[in-house]
């Protein structure tokens, strides 16, 4: 048996270190997954005033910053035993679901991608091209994608006032008006993205790749076509990465935009079950963190560095005592959408079904975005006064682009009493739990080759997780 430990890896946003056993072929039999670094959020969060709250978390990230807005005034309108006004919460979930749109391409522009112009790959006959494209910081399809990027995020300017790290989103609505010339404008913006996308990621129409909905039908589509998107599906395609990545084909869902459900499910029985936030457990036999599983309610963040066979400053979230994957594949299954269902049925719910989920997820983002933009009323309310209890308990729970986060609030004599985060990548990220059941990026890459001359594979596993390690440990 062989030891190797990669990291710090780059291009993720905080720190990471993946240690994997290999056989004497090569082959990962065990992978460990740490989380090195210790922030401390929910500690700086206890003792506080509430709604300094909406200050506090959305510096957790510079990424998601508008998910955990979103989160935390959820889990105050909770508390509060409030609901945001319908104007409010339209541009509440618009704001975030511009942001989530941003953060899967530059998933895959940024992150994703340029590991595909590595020297390992330079005899493949499509390397030149995806150097061409991906290369870092010169790769031409990089470059429109920051353009782009550029002008979707006046969207937030116009809602927001700000990105990142926006005080807009209120636990009772927004506190940025928007009148009717605004409106107009936020849908021509729109219409760039759309365009964009159209003409660069796809070379499609939206309507035509959502209407895709088998695995068979996105491999006919992508076959000779002129796209990024469609690059991708050929190098995947002549890599055989369909199956590689595959962790639990368990998927956890918060619910999205108010227009996907909440729910888990599960390839063994193909079958949907509604979300019970009860059974959610953050266990901590392998965290550098005191205290035992617990429902976040009634969690702790206790730092103990001599805790035995620790190895990750991550809790490990478990469903019904179950690790489960969450993100944008996850979101798309338990919401029963065709293709997302046929490419986990046919594959598993491996590195290439993630990417393909994030990528039509962005045209299903777009068409949302222009509808609910016609929703709001330029002439009601976007947010009202709040009358706040001095003690209670809230919760949140928001679909970031990565996937599943949840806040768990309680106050005590007007202040925070405990405060407990569970991001998407502690979830995707987690360590071992008290029986031993590896995380799901730790159990998708067992079975990988990661010896000498190996294939990056190692590498694509774990960015199609979209790792976010500062809000893994907040």
């Amino acid at each position: 048996m062989t030891t190797v430990r990669l990291g710090p890896f780059n291009r993720v946003e905080g720190d990471l270190e993946v240690t994997l056993t290999l056989d004497a072929a090569g082959f990962v039999t065990r992978a460990q997954v740490n989380s090195p670094l210790f922030r401390g959020f929910e500690r700086i969060l206890q003792g506080r005033a509430p709604l300094d709250a909406l200050t506090i978390v959305p510096r957790i990230c510079g990424i998601c910053s508008v998910a955990q807005s979103m989160a935390a005034a959820q889990a105050l309108a909770d508390w509060a035993r409030i609901k945001p006004v319908p104007n409010g919460a339209l541009v509440a979930q618009t704001v975030l679901a511009v942001e989530n749109l941003a953060d899967h391409l530059t998933h895959f522009f940024l992150f994703f991608m340029p590991d595909f112009t590595h020297s390992a790959y330079r005899t493949m006959p499509w390397y030149e091209a995806a150097v061409r494209r991906f290369a870092p910081y010169r790769g031409e399809s990089a470059a429109r994608w920051l353009a782009a990027r550029a002008q979707w995020f006046h969207l937030v300017g116009l809602l927001a006032g700000r990105w990142p790290h926006t005080l807009a989103v209120q636990p009772s609505g927004t506190t940025r008006t928007i009148h009717a010339m605004e409106q107009r404008e936020l849908l021509r913006m729109v219409g760039q993205m759309r365009r964009y996308l159209t003409e660069s990621l796809f070379g499609d129409t939206l309507d035509a790749v959502l209407a895709l909905d088998s695995a068979d039908a996105l491999l006919a589509w992508a076959e000779g076509r002129e796209s990024d998107a469609a690059f991708f599906i050929q190098v995947a395609h002549a890599l055989e990465l369909f199956t590689v990545g595959r962790a639990y084909d368990r998927f956890l869902s918060y619910g999205a935009y108010r227009a996907w459900p909440a729910g888990v499910w599960d390839r063994a029985t193909a079958a949907t079950a509604p979300l019970d936030e009860a059974a959610i457990v953050e266990e901590v036999a392998a965290s550098w963190l005191g205290g035992s599983a617990s429902h976040p309610a009634e969690g702790e963040t206790v730092p103990w560095l001599e805790r035995p066979d620790a190895y990750s400053w991550c809790k490990a979230p478990r469903y019904h005592g179950a690790p489960a994957e969450t993100g944008a594949l996850a979101r798309a299954v338990v919401a029963g959408v065709p293709l997302a269902r046929d490419l986990v049925q046919r594959w598993g719910g491996s590195l290439f079904s993630r990417v393909i989920a994030r990528l039509w997820e962005c045209a299903r983002i777009v068409q949302w975005v222009e509808a609910w933009l016609t929703e709001i009323d330029v002439k009601a309310s976007f947010i009202e006064p709040v009358v706040w209890p001095n003690e209670g308990r809230g919760v949140g729970l928001v679909e970031a682009a990565r996937g599943a986060l949840g806040h768990w609030l309680e106050v005590a004599n007007g202040r925070i009493q405990r405060y407990q985060i569970i991001a998407p990548t502690t979830w995707n990220f987690s360590p071992r739990d008290q029986t031993g059941q590896p995380g799901p990026l730790e159990k998708a890459l067992e079975g990988l080759t990661a010896g000498a001359g190996a294939m990056p594979f190692v590498h694509h596993v774990v960015r199609s997780f979209d790792p976010c390690m500062v809000c893994t440990v907040h």
